[in-house]
């Protein structure tokens, strides 16, 4: 019997998933980019960039160009913390075909 309670629940969250998924896909993220892409507010895509910065599994970055920019990245941690949670996803959704 699978144990759910490997899911780790800071990324199985929704928003924070979409964002670890967007976040795998590039080196970095301006957060407008991703505030249009997840269709989010910024108070809640803020709340959630936090959550993910606190427990290490996102890097920010402040850096001005023409104006003030900030962009998001994985960390070495976060990628780990997202391969290990897709890969208990996979086995749920395996036994679940099975």
């Amino acid at each position: 019997m699978l144990d759910f309670d490997k899911l780790d629940k800071a990324i199985h969250e929704k928003g924070r998933l979409a964002i670890m998924t967007l976040l795998a896909t590039r080196v970095s993220w301006p957060f407008r980019d991703l505030k249009t892409e997840l269709g989010m507010s910024d108070g809640n895509l803020i709340t959630h960039l936090r959550t993910l910065h606190k427990l290490g599994l996102v890097a920010m970055t402040k850096e001005v160009r023409a104006r003030p920019q900030t962009s998001y990245s994985l960390t070495v941690k976060g990628r780990t913390a997202f391969r290990d949670y897709l890969k208990v996803l996979e086995q749920i959704v395996k036994t679940g075909r099975a």
